[in-house]
């Protein structure tokens, strides 16, 4: 029996920018600083989940449910009155329907028109955070929540004339061994024309098992340049850290993957060592990850008490606690915004509870839900809604959010597009409390 995973993010990326890497890089595009809510909503490009123990019985219920005929009909339609005779005659005339007058008969995908069953039965239940994930879909899902792929380690983005640019290289990583360079223009994978194709088809050329080779032929200078890569299992760099001025600790970190806690906690321990005296931990656009992970970073910085409780659809409580051994004392304060969502409102909602920090910005997405990722046998998934969870005041923030202590609203100044106004308050914040 595959092991449960709960899943704490669904929030979908906008932003056509892609890893060019194998699991989560061409499965999921980066997140865009301008997203809409409505881009929250279900959408098969969303991805990021965590590791929750329990719930083991439902993957019996759902092994035995696979098929419209044993469960969705043995359970769910016969409680309606609707019989599985009769759901078997609709889609029997909507087949002879299809086959006597559909103009594209030769265009037709069987596979895609069953998958297309459960997609829609799961997506009529109206919850955004459910959804039915097909084989290739639940490969790159289970893929994308460790924060390691089989890739090259670089970041490429696609114009709106179809050029695709390298953006972003990984230290040390294949991409960045063969000699690519920021601002690569792409050109072929492998002897391959890449022009006209959309990024995530060409990130699929790129990725492949560790250890093989891809030729990228880019355009610098003016010049096309031949480079060979030897893929490898590459690490998201989902924390990014430094110190700035006072001795005022930064760490920005952009989802809640297997990876994040050992990369915080390096960043943790590096701005100590540093003499840090105060710390902001900006969580702008984090749209959640990994329960385990975040409940482990907050025993980072937590006093003794409950993280976060999760309440199960029978009444069942399940609570994470922390010892309070590492209680973070120095000023602290949070950055959020409205794309804050799921596992960042845990931490924030965490952190606020206690008063051990300041959150700064505006309110918080509203993700309040867990998804349960239940594998289905056959090499598919279903996620789906199966509990609520609390702050550690008994607080639910599903549909409100977290409101700051501090709110903000970014502003743009195109003056100097560097300019961070909600940055700039959370260093006043805690300056005022080292009364610098």
């Amino acid at each position: 029996m595959d092991k449960d995973r709960t899943e704490m993010d669904t929030t979908e990326k906008t932003e056509k920018e892609l890893p060019a890497d194998g699991g989560r890089g061409e499965a999921e595009n980066r997140f865009s600083q301008d997203r809409t809510r409505e881009g929250h909503a279900k959408h098969k490009g969303r991805f990021g989940a965590g590791v929750l123990t329990g719930m083991a019985g439902m993957l019996v219920i759902i092994a035995a449910a696979f098929g419209i005929r044993s469960w969705v009909i043995g359970n769910s339609l016969a409680s309606s009155g609707v019989s599985a005779k009769d759901v078997e005659n609709k889609l029997d005339v909507i087949n002879g329907l299809i086959d006597e007058y559909y103009l594209y008969e030769d265009e037709i995908d069987s596979n895609a028109l069953v998958e297309g069953l459960y997609s829609g039965y799961t997506e009529a239940l109206g919850d955004p955070y459910t959804e039915y994930y097909d084989e290739e879909e639940t490969q790159a899902l289970f893929e994308s929540t460790s924060g390691e792929f089989s890739g090259i380690g670089v970041t490429m983005s696609q114009g709106p004339d179809g050029t695709i640019t390298v953006t972003n290289i990984y230290k040390d990583s294949p991409a960045d061994k063969a000699g690519m360079q920021v601002d690569d223009i792409l050109l072929q994978v492998d002897g391959k024309d890449i022009q006209g194709k959309d990024l995530n088809t060409v990130v699929s050329y790129v990725k492949g098992e560790k250890g093989s080779e891809v030729t990228l032929t880019v355009l610098r200078d003016n010049k096309e340049v031949d480079l060979t890569a030897v893929r490898d299992t590459i690490e998201v760099q989902t924390v990014d850290y430094r110190m700035m001025d006072g001795q005022l600790g930064y760490i920005s970190v952009s989802e809640f993957d297997d990876v994040t806690y050992e990369q915080f906690k390096t960043a943790m321990d590096d701005l100590e060592a540093q003499n840090m005296q105060g710390l902001i931990i900006d969580l702008r656009n984090n749209p959640g990850g990994n329960v385990d992970t975040v409940t482990d970073m907050l025993k980072l910085l937590l006093p003794e008490g409950p993280i976060i409780s999760i309440k199960y659809k029978n009444g069942n409580t399940e609570e994470m606690t922390c010892d309070g051994t590492n209680e973070f004392k120095k000023p602290l304060a949070v950055l959020v915004n409205g794309y804050s969502a799921s596992a960042s409102e845990i931490f924030s909602g965490a952190v606020q509870d206690y008063g051990t920090g300041t959150i700064v910005g505006t309110t918080t997405y509203g993700k309040g839900v867990v998804q349960q990722l239940i594998s289905l046998g056959d090499g598919t998934c279903l996620k789906l809604t199966i509990a609520e969870y609390y702050t550690p005041s008994g607080r639910s923030i599903n549909g409100t959010g977290v409101t700051p202590d501090v709110e903000i609203e970014y502003k743009y100044d195109e003056n100097n597009p560097d300019a961070d106004n909600q940055l700039e308050k959370a260093v006043e914040v805690l300056r005022e409390q080292l009364n610098l």
